[in-house]
């Protein structure tokens, strides 16, 4: 059911700048939702954003010019890779219109007056706010939600209900052109995730300090009602949360988890078993066992993921046998571990993996789902961080358990220095003294025509990249075929 979540009463008119990004688009169809008139502009808008702003009505312009802004709109938001310059940001300003960020306005609209769980942390965002959303609707909460992807479930990226529960991917990107601070400060969290800590986006944070203080003042917005549920397998996350006003429950998988506070519930996963149909465990919080969970979902991350999920379901009283319905029917995210298909016994996965942490696990999950097979990672260093020369010895660890790597040749080498770059040469060289076979190549068409005539049956192929990659996992279909 539409409602006018923000409680104003009236329909406005919503101009979005950038409207062709995922999370742009995804708010579109919500303050389409909640009744509100919605246009926006952006450059270069393909499906399946084009074809869902389409969908739902809502008209854009290709291209940025003063004149899109006309009839004059109520409020302007700008998106976040809206800088200045941009013709039309400059007519907002010369004409002093309203203008705001999508972040602001998701907790204007949507969030004031509800309950928000507020999935954060450097990696796993995606997939847990998903499995929460849904795990939630399978208990009969009927949350709204926004998610940084496709929910399978659910077909699309957003929903808004009439429930007093928003389930929300808190990205700690930056907000605006006016507002560095990140997106999650404005998400009022009431039941607040933060399943790890690690560096990244080096292009918005100058070093991990500042990195950490965006974390830290996103649990320090918690309220003494609400609960942080704190990934203790993360250093940085074990080091932070003792600081929140907040009550705190952990959770994790490694042994580092056991090491809590006497008081501190901590939930755990005991006798897991992984395989190709999926995983199974135990859930305990401290000593007290919650109940058995089988879901499709691989890795031992994964574990760690529903183990939060599990703890937030019990922070709102969900239904737990709703929830381990939920468990068992989840059908992913797109670009999570999403096999691309299957042929002639050779499977070809597409992972969002980018930074070497979420590198290794993904493997490692792989190999404890395909237990016994060879696998072959395929990577494209696309993001700004990841094309940077400091993760160039952790890189060499992540692809440790891969047993042929190949990676592309970095995304925008002209952003980068000899000094700053990540080094591939050296990163071939330096898997290759470990026994590992690797190779740099320089793009996806080169890929393919290398690996697509050496591939072989039962053959695991782990393509990771966090942009379109050139369209690469149907073209090794293709060959392979």
């Amino acid at each position: 059911m539409a409602r006018n979540a923000g409680g104003n009463g009236s329909s406005l008119h919503y101009h979005l700048i950038g409207i062709g990004g995922t999370a742009m688009a995804s708010l579109a169809g919500l303050l389409k939702a909640a009744g509100h008139t919605v246009t926006g502009s952006d450059e270069n808008v393909y499906p399946p954003m084009s074809t869902g702003l389409q969908a739902m009505g809502i008209s854009y312009s290709q291209g940025y010019r003063p004149e899109n802004l006309r009839p004059k709109p109520d409020i302007v938001i700008v998106g976040n890779a809206i800088s200045r310059g941009n013709p039309e940001l400059e007519e907002v300003l010369i004409s002093k219109l309203r203008y705001t960020s999508a972040a602001a306005t998701i907790k204007e609209e949507f969030i004031w007056g509800h309950h928000s769980l507020a999935v954060a942390g450097t990696h796993g965002k995606t997939t847990t706010t998903s499995l929460l959303a849904w795990v939630l609707e399978s208990a009969g909460l009927n949350p709204s939600f926004l998610i940084g992807g496709v929910a399978e479930n659910f077909g699309t990226s957003f929903r808004l209900t009439d429930s007093k529960y928003f389930v929300i991917e808190a990205d700690e990107y930056d907000t605006a052109y006016f507002d560095k601070g990140p997106k999650m400060w404005h998400y009022l969290p009431d039941t607040a995730i933060v399943n790890n800590i690690e560096f990244d986006h080096a292009d918005i944070y100058r070093d991990e300090e500042a990195y950490k203080f965006a974390f830290s003042r996103f649990i320090n917005l918690v309220p003494k009602n609400g609960v942080v549920i704190a990934g203790w397998d993360s250093p940085i996350v074990r080091e932070l949360t003792p600081k929140s006003p907040a009550p705190v429950e952990s959770f994790g998988y490694g042994d580092d988890a056991l090491k809590t506070p006497s008081d501190q519930p901590h939930w755990h996963a005991r006798d897991v078993e992984f395989g190709e149909e999926g995983t199974r465990f135990r859930a305990f919080r401290s000593d007290e066992e919650w109940g058995l969970i089988e879901t499709p979902l691989a890795g031992a991350f994964n574990v760690r993921n529903a183990l939060a999920v599990i703890a937030a379901g019990e922070s709102v009283k969900a239904d737990r046998d709703g929830v381990r319905q939920g468990f068992r029917t989840f059908a992913s995210v797109k670009r999570r571990m999403e096999v691309r298909g299957e042929v002639r016994g050779i499977v070809v996965i597409d992972d969002f993996a980018h930074h070497p942490t979420a590198i290794r696990e993904t493997i490692d999950a792989v190999r404890q789902k395909y237990a016994g097979r060879r696998i072959v990672a395929v990577y494209e260093p696309r993001s700004y961080t990841a094309q940077r020369r400091e993760f160039q010895d952790d890189y060499a660890r992540a692809f440790g358990a891969a047993d042929e790597i190949v990676f592309a040749s970095l995304f925008r080498p002209d952003r980068y220095t000899k000094e700053t770059a990540l080094d591939l040469g050296q990163l071939v060289r330096d898997l290759g003294s470990s026994g590992k076979a690797a190779k740099e190549l320089k793009d996806a068409d080169a890929i393919v025509r290398d690996l697509g005539p050496r591939l072989k049956a039962r053959d695991v192929v782990l393509i990771m990249s966090n942009g379109g990659f050139g369209g690469i996992h149907q073209k090794l279909l293709d060959a392979i075929r």
